[in-house]
């Protein structure tokens, strides 16, 4: 408790030394990179003969546990026996809808009894690849609505509503559905107005959607079809890239390219940059590669598959391609290797203490590809007139059982905050929605 109680000042702490520093831009190229409060970082030595695999395995949450926040919030059961809720938006009207996707691992696994042939999830009418609406009128986290929005999907993750239009980005493609404001269930025919590449060795199924201010641009987050292009580029056609288009699903360009595996998307307040949280590669040493969180230049190449963090060549594409290497980005905020850094949301609300504003969530699903775990957790990045302000922390912490066995209770991913200020957490293997609020 006393750890939770230090987060708060943790963060003030840092924002002042941010702010003593003066500079918050990443510096050239080398062998350091740079933090947010220009603390300097070294990376290691990348090491292909020191890759480990060590899965979790989730055993559920008991009853009356939930994870830990700081000191000053609580943490509530938003909704629980769901199958594989992975992404949360949150509708014009306030409704909450929560993407239940089925990923292959989910698919392949029984996970603690929550994916056991028919599992509690199923037997409540949540199948996955299905998005449940929640409506919560009197806000006070217990949803007195919970209906079946749209189903029938194609392992399904992002979701936007512009004007009179729903869209929902199945893994392989993007479709769009007539809506209503209010309506609990889209009756109408959807259309896919996108087509997207699917499959593939160490497929990184998710496909996130993002509208611009105005509804006119969407855009579309594909994540690479293999860990470092091992079967050959010709197989990542259109992958390890942000995507934009057009509402009706025309004049589809590349944003911004390089970028492993980009999930989480979002605008920094009172910007017109956006920002992603990107899941990087596997299999070159504990330590290495950091997952981040970047804004996203137009026309930006941020590495992969050649290089990492900037011009980092990476050992296994070494020599393939060393103008665009040293064209690399290097991003602006690391957040640890194999955390599996997916879900991002900045804090537009006032409920939360003044530190928390304008400042990211990053929901982390957790490592793999390390001896021992890390993520599992849900960490906060402090922002400043929409620039990196300060250290990340941890924010929402308590999904490990025993990190010995390798046992959590759950996984964190889709992050998302709601228009009353609380934050929303979809966890995964958990199978519940978290609701997180200040006192």
């Amino acid at each position: 408790m006393k750890k939770n109680a230090s987060l708060l000042s943790a963060i003030m702490i840092t924002v002042c030394a941010a702010c003593n520093q003066g500079n918050n831009n990443p510096p050239p190229p080398g062998d350091t990179v740079g933090t947010p409060a220009s603390k300097v970082v070294e990376l290691p030595e990348p090491d292909t003969m020191q890759s480990h695999k060590n899965f979790s395995n989730v055993i559920g949450w008991p009853d009356g546990k939930t994870p830990v926040a700081p000191d000053g919030f609580t943490v509530t059961k938003f909704a629980g026996d769901l199958r594989n809720p992975r992404n949360i938006y949150i509708a014009p009207n306030g409704d909450i809808l929560v993407v239940l996707s089925q990923s292959e691992r989910s698919a392949k696994e029984k996970i603690a009894g929550l994916i056991s042939g028919k599992s509690k999830s199923e037997t409540a009418g949540n199948s996955a690849n299905t998005i449940i609406l929640f409506r919560d009128a009197d806000k006070d986290g217990v949803p007195e609505v919970r209906e079946t929005f749209l189903g029938g999907l194609a392992q399904p993750f992002g979701m936007l509503i512009i004007g009179d239009a729903f869209y929902v980005a199945n893994t392989d493609g993007v479709m769009k559905f007539p809506y209503q404001e209010g309506q609990t269930k889209i009756t109408g025919k959807g259309e896919t107005i996108v087509r997207l590449p699917a499959g593939g060795y160490n497929n990184h199924w998710t496909r996130n959607l993002l509208a611009n201010s105005d509804g006119s641009r969407i855009y579309i987050s594909v994540g690479s079809g293999s860990n470092v292009a091992e079967h050959g580029m010709a197989n990542e056609k259109r992958r390890a890239n942000i995507l934009e288009v057009h509402p009706d699903g025309t004049g589809e360009r590349i944003y911004a390219s390089g970028l492993r595996n980009p999930v989480g998307m979002d605008w920094a307040p009172g910007t017109q940059t956006l920002w992603t949280a990107v899941n990087e590669r596997d299999e070159l040493g504990d330590d290495l590669v950091p997952d981040y969180i970047t804004s996203v230049k137009q026309g930006g190449f941020y590495g992969w598959p050649y290089a990492y963090f900037g011009q980092h060549e990476d050992p296994r594409r070494k020599g393939e391609n060393p103008e665009l290497v040293k064209k690399a980005i290097v991003p602006d905020v690391p957040v640890g290797a194999h955390t599996a850094s997916l879900g991002l949301a900045f804090y537009r609300g006032t409920a939360f203490p003044a530190p928390y504003r304008d400042g990211a969530f990053v929901g982390q699903h957790g490592s793999w590809n390390r001896s021992a775990l890390v993520g599992y957790k849900v960490l906060f990045v402090p922002f400043k007139n929409g620039v990196p302000f300060g250290e990340p922390v941890d924010f929402l912490t308590g999904f490990v059982a025993d990190k010995e066995k390798s046992q959590v209770y759950g996984r964190p991913v889709g992050v998302t905050v709601t228009p009353e200020g609380a934050l929303l957490v979809a966890d995964d293997a958990g199978g519940t929605v978290w609701l997180v609020k200040a006192k």
